[in-house]
């Protein structure tokens, strides 16, 4: 095999972490993130170390093998398992192997900003959605989907005092909880940011965090939400901002249709009043809300069987029912379920559900990590779906995973010539993993494999190793 020319000086430049994901100059959206703009965000981040020739854990090579651990799972995730792979590539590029001790990458990916790394992974969506021609947009305009989770961490004391356990659990049994809000793009179905805080305690909730990605939105942005969202300052805020909101009707709110505007049959255009101040509004923010803002009421009713709700009513701002119709509103609802796969490619396909490091800090830096990895997925796939001229949500999230990580190492060590071969095979390959259009499908929710049969951990590993010792020395 062929290498690029002056190999051995390759691993200090970001072109091994776009190489990786296959990414090459040339390909639609490769220059949403290039290897300048990378360099740049660690600079102006003072975010360079490893200068001298000698060193291994360059800026480059950390986040690649950072980028590798939450690329792949279990045990090829492990701290370990990223500094062998950095040892292969250095001996593939005829520099000697570095130590096979952790402790100078674990060091080295101590000093990557958390800063640097939210940076790339929302300017990488910023610039695939601004290359997006109108016709991959609904109605010429961008919609941003916003859905919340959870994840958990190790069990330390550090995380335990940053991210508390749920009350609900004893302490000792129970592991640190994070809640995670994320924006995600609906015609490229990249993140296009995150905020995250503790499960439990004052302003932790999915409508507090959301309010935290509010410098996130520009005039003319649609945003695409759950019921839980719905609610007036919600949308009094967005609407402030020249964002426009659409989701599903809170449950406590009741509709009647016989009242307000009528539009049709089912859709009508109503006046909700101001409720009494939020304790968590400021009184300067409550005096400047409207004393009534005008909604319009969907009712959508859905016929095919195996779905939970027969019917529901959307709730949105976008009032001009000539532009919007009923069914272009109902139809824009019913993508909201793109966020919940996106999500579960995040949590479940690449395995973040259960995040692995012992210090919030290092927690932060891991999630923002494996979104950077995400949204690089997602370009391949973009790329993919542009010369297959298909939509990137028709493409398998997780067959672009196993693509990426079946050249993770060999496209990095090839001459640009194989290089361009294997991501035009890769490209190729991707396309023809389309994702199957099953409306309406059942199934139960339920698994067939049993589970082991260990018993439940019902007091803390240590009492209950403590109690079996003195079990046996009886």
């Amino acid at each position: 095999m062929s290498f690029y020319k002056q190999a051995r000086s390759l691993p200090k430049q970001f072109r091994l972490v776009l190489a990786s994901f296959l990414q090459r100059p040339g390909l639609p959206f490769a220059d949403a993130l290039t290897e300048e703009a990378i360099q740049k965000a660690f600079d102006d981040e003072d975010g360079g170390f490893g200068d001298d020739q000698e060193t291994v854990y360059t800026p480059a090579i950390t986040l690649w093998a950072f980028l590798s651990q939450v690329l792949f799972k279990d045990e090829q995730r492990s701290c370990v398992a990223a500094v062998t792979r950095v040892i292969v590539l250095l001996v593939a590029l005829e520099r000697g192997p570095c130590s096979s001790n952790t402790g100078a990458y674990c060091r080295a990916r101590g000093k990557l900003s958390e800063t640097v790394l939210r940076r790339l992974a929302v300017d990488l969506a910023d610039g695939c959605e601004r290359q997006l021609d109108e016709t991959r947009l609904w109605h010429g305009r961008h919609v941003q989907l916003v859905d919340g989770t959870t994840v958990s961490m190790p069990d330390t004391p550090e995380n335990q005092e940053a991210y508390p356990q749920a009350h609900t659990q004893r302490e000792g049994l129970g592991f640190p909880v994070a809640r995670v809000v994320v924006l995600l793009s609906l015609a490229t179905g990249m993140l296009t940011d995150m905020a995250m805080g503790p499960y439990t305690g004052k302003e932790t909730g999915e409508t507090a965090l959301l309010r935290q990605l509010f410098e996130r939105f520009r005039p003319g942005d649609i945003l695409l939400g759950d019921r839980y969202f719905c609610s007036y300052f919600m949308i009094a805020l967005l609407q402030e901002m020249g964002v426009d909101f659409v989701t599903r009707v809170h449950q406590l709110r009741t509709v009647d249709f016989r009242r307000g505007r009528r539009l049709g049959k089912g859709d009508h255009i109503v006046q909700w009043k101001l409720p009494l101040r939020p304790k968590w509004m400021d009184p300067q923010t409550y005096d400047r809300m409207p004393a009534s803002i005008e909604v319009r009421e969907i009712h959508v009713r859905v016929s095919e069987p195996g779905i939970r709700t027969e019917s529901f009513v959307v709730v949105t701002t976008l009032a001009d029912a000539a532009e919007y119709t009923k069914d272009d509103i109902a139809e824009l609802y019913h993508s909201r379920w793109q966020a919940e796969l996106g999500i579960r490619a995040i949590k479940i396909t690449m395995g973040m559900d259960i995040l692995r490091c012992k210090r919030p800090e290092m927690v932060r830096k891991e999630m923002w990590t494996c979104l950077l990895a995400y949204n690089l997925i997602r370009q391949t796939m973009l790329q993919s779906a542009r010369k297959a001229g298909v939509s990137p949500c028709a493409l398998s999230f997780t067959a672009a995973v196993q693509s990426i990580a079946a050249s993770w190492l060999v496209i990095v060590l090839s001459d640009d010539a194989r290089a361009t071969r294997l991501i035009d095979a890769a490209s190729v390959s991707l396309a023809e993993h389309i994702v199957g259009n099953r409306p309406g499908r059942i199934e139960p929710r339920a698994v067939k494999r049993r589970p082991k049969p260990h018993d439940l951990l019902t007091k803390p590993r240590a009492q209950a190793r403590a109690e079996m010792i003195g079990a046996k020395s009886r």
